[in-house]
């Protein structure tokens, strides 16, 4: 994906495939056939995208990738599906949450391995509210958007919230083997219905 923001018509076309994705899945039918050429070029390119699904305001699903390997039209689509069917924490979806659903698509910038050289370093190198952060470390491996800083704004407590997303100890941030990379989104979501 290039750096240009995606334009209003862009960005309304994502919300329509992923509105229409769940809808078709929720009706038992399977995933709506993409026909890409007709789709604007942008589109088409490779992209990484996050779907979150909210309920009057409060997380319903979210699922996405952190590296570009399918049409960014596809990668939201296949995503919206995820995030209302297929997200662990959530039951999937029911006909009657359908109508109030609001959708939210992020897509992501390529993340960047970020050097730091102690804990201390680390926390001053995060943008709270501009930064999604990657944490890694072996098989374990957890990701927070830049959109999760309004929930958990300080340094901190973002990290310990990330490294037991990741499945590790809390204060493993601190810890000298672990990996940080950063990405930024651009984010959009539909009207209130």
């Amino acid at each position: 994906m290039d750096n240009q923001p995606l334009t209003a018509e862009e960005k309304q076309i994502l919300l329509r495939l992923a509105r229409e994705a769940i809808r078709e899945a929720l009706s038992g039918a399977s995933m709506p056939e993409l026909a890409l050429q007709a789709l604007p070029p942008r589109l088409r390119e490779k992209g990484a995208a996050f779907v979150t699904l909210t309920l009057d305001g409060q997380l319903r699903g979210c699922i996405g990738s952190l590296s570009a390997h399918r049409p960014l039209a596809l990668d939201v689509q296949r995503h919206a599906v995820d995030a209302a069917f297929d997200d662990p924490r959530f039951p999937p979806l029911t006909d009657l949450e359908f109508l109030p659903l609001r959708i939210e698509i992020s897509v992501l910038s390529e993340p960047q391995p970020l050097a730091y050289t102690d804990p201390d370093d680390l926390l001053r190198k995060l943008r709270p509210g501009i930064d999604g952060v990657i944490l890694e470390r072996g098989w374990n491996r957890g990701t927070f958007l830049p959109q999760v800083w309004e929930q958990l704004p300080e340094r901190e407590l973002f990290l310990s919230h990330l490294c037991q997303k990741a499945g590790l100890p809390s204060n493993a941030w601190k810890w000298p083997d672990i990996r940080i990379s950063l990405y930024q989104v651009e984010k959009f979501m539909e009207e209130k219905p």
